[in-house]
C-alpha cells in the first residue's frame, strides 16, 4: 500500500517536507514566510530558483535569505555540481536548518497514545507508542498519559522536554482548533475542554490541538502523497469515520472549525443509533463498534459481549475469509454505505484524489471492488472520471506524524512572525 516508509524518512532532508504550492499561486502570505516555506518543501533550493518561483527580485531574496541564515533558520548547502557544467565553484542550494528547531506530534487514541519527533527539516527523530485502557478518561488523567508519552520518546531521541519548540496534539472528535477547545471526544469524559491551554500549563511548552482525521489529511498534505495536490480527501477509519479536506494547500475545517464530520453525515433517516446519540450516522453503520453490533446481533455472538472490539472484528474477519456468508454480508452492508458516503464526497467537493486511511481498512472487504462499483453508479454521471481512490493504511504514527506537521506549523508562524532578534533565539 502507498504510503510514508523508512526510505521517505531517509530522503526527507533534500526532498524537503510541506505543502508544494505552485509557483505564483500565493501572494498572500508576507514575503519573508513564502521564501522560507520555499525552500522548506523543496529541501534544496538555489537562490535564483526561489526567486523566479516566487516571482520576485534576486536581490530582494538575498536580502531576505540572508536575515533567514543569520536566525539561524536556513543554511547555505553544497550542492552536488552538474559534470556536464566542467570544473569550477560548486553550486550553493538553500536548506532548512534541521537542527534549528525540534517538535513534538502525539496522537491520543482510543486504544493507544503514539509519539514522535521530527527537526526543523521534518525528519524523524524518534517515535514511541504506549497502550492504554479503553474508554474515555478524566482532563487531568488525559494530562499525565501526554507527560508520560512526551517523557518517553524524548528519552528515545536523547534530548530533554525543554528542547522542543511546539507539540502538536491530535484526538477524536469535535475539536476547535483555533480556540484549543475540545467540544467532544470519546477519549475524554468532560466536554467543552480548553485541552491546549491545560496542556500547555502541565507540559510547559505551546501546544496545538486539531481533530485526529485532519491530521492524518495535514500528514499527507506535509509528507505523502497530498503534497503537490490543491485538493484532495481524506477518509480515516478508527473507532469512528472521520474526514480531512484540504482545499488549495490547506486544511478546510469551516467556519467554527468542526467541518468535515462525514462520519455523523446522514444516511439513514431513523437509522442506527450512532455514539453521537443521533441515528442514521454513516458511522452508525461503517465504524468497528457498528460492525461488532452487527456480528454480535447476525451470529449470535451474544456469550462474547465480554470480548474487546478488537478481537470480535478479528473474528469476524476470519469468519469472512473463510466464506461464512453471514460475515461477509455484514461487511458488504458497511461497504455499501460506504459508497453512500464517498460518492457524496466525490459529488460536493470533486477532489482530485480521495485516500482511505486507518488501521480497519485491513478489511479489504470495506473497499472491496463491489462496494467501489456501487460508488461509482452514485457519482454524477458527468462524462468525466471519478477521482481516483488509493488506499493508504499507514498506523498510528502516520496519526502522530500529521501532529508534528501542526507544530512545525505553529512554530513556523510564530518566529517568522517575531522581530528578527526573537526568531534567533
Amino acid at each position: 500500500m502507498p504510503g510514508f516508509g523508512a526510505a521517505d524518512e531517509a530522503e526527507m532532508g533534500t526532498r524537503g517536507c510541506g505543502p508544494l504550492i505552485p509557483p505564483l499561486s500565493e501572494s498572500m502570505r508576507p514575503l519573508r514566510q513564502q521564501v522560507f516555506e520555499r525552500v522548506r518543501a523543496s529541501g534544496l533550493i538555489p537562490r535564483v530558483q526561489v526567486a523566479k518561483d516566487l516571482g520576485v527580485s534576486p536581490a530582494s531574496v538575498t536580502t531576505i535569505t540572508s536575515e533567514l541564515i543569520e536566525a539561524g533558520l536556513i543554511e547555505e548547502v553544497s550542492a552536488p555540481r552538474d559534470p556536464e557544467l566542467g570544473r569550477g565553484r560548486p553550486a550553493v542550494a538553500l536548506g532548512v536548518r534541521a537542527q534549528a528547531h525540534m517538535v513534538a506530534g502525539m496522537k491520543m487514541s482510543d486504544r493507544e497514545h503514539s509519539a514522535v519527533i521530527v527537526d526543523f527539516a521534518g525528519n524523524l527523530l524518534a517515535n514511541e507508542v504506549v497502550p492504554r485502557r479503553p474508554g474515555p478518561m478524566p482532563l487531568a488523567e488525559m494530562l499525565d498519559a501526554m507527560a508520560l508519552l512526551l517523557d518517553r520518546v524524548c528519552d528515545n531521541a536523547g534530548i530533554a522536554r525543554a528542547a522542543l519548540s511546539g507539540v502538536g496534539v491530535g484526538l477524536p472528535g469535535f475539536v476547535d482548533q483555533a480556540e484549543g477547545v475540545v467540544l467532544w471526544s470519546s477519549t475524554l469524559t468532560e466536554r467543552a475542554v480548553p485541552l491546549a491551554e491545560a496542556a500547555q500549563a502541565r507540559l510547559g511548552l505551546p501546544v496545538s490541538i486539531d481533530n485526529d482525521a485532519n491530521l492524518v489529511a495535514l500528514a499527507e498534505l506535509w509528507f505523502g502523497a497530498g503534497r503537490s495536490l490543491a485538493d484532495f480527501a481524506v477518509v480515516t477509519f478508527e473507532h469512528g469515520v472521520g474526514m480531512g479536506f484540504v482545499m488549495n494547500h490547506k486544511i478546510y475545517r469551516g467556519s467554527q472549525r468542526l467541518g468535515m464530520e462525514l462520519g455523523h453525515t446522514k444516511v439513514q433517516l431513523d437509522g442506527a443509533l450512532c455514539r453521537c446519540g443521533q441515528r442514521g450516522c454513516l458511522e452508525a453503520y461503517v465504524a468497528d463498534y457498528a460492525l461488532a453490533r452487527e456480528a454480535t446481533t447476525a451470529l449470535n455472538w451474544g456469550h462474547r459481549e465480554g470480548q474487546s472490539i478488537s478481537v470480535l472484528l478479528e473474528s469476524l474477519y476470519e469468519h469472512a475469509q473463510s466464506g461464512d456468508a453471514t460475515a461477509r454480508s455484514i461487511f458488504r452492508r458497511a461497504g455499501r454505505y460506504l459508497a453512500v458516503g464517498l460518492a457524496n464526497v466525490v459529488n460536493l467537493f470533486d477532489p482530485a484524489l480521495i485516500i482511505l486511511s486507518g488501521e480497519r481498512l485491513k478489511f479489504d472487504y470495506l473497499y472491496a471492488a463491489e462496494t467501489l462499483a456501487e460508488m461509482d453508479n452514485l457519482v454524477i454521471n458527468t462524462g468525466r472520471p471519478r477521482p481516483p481512490i488509493e488506499i493508504h493504511a499507514w498506523g498510528d504514527l502516520l496519526w502522530a506524524h500529521g501532529a508534528a506537521a501542526l507544530a512545525l506549523s505553529a512554530v513556523t508562524e510564530r518566529i517568522l512572525m517575531a522581530p528578527r532578534e526573537m526568531a534567533a533565539q
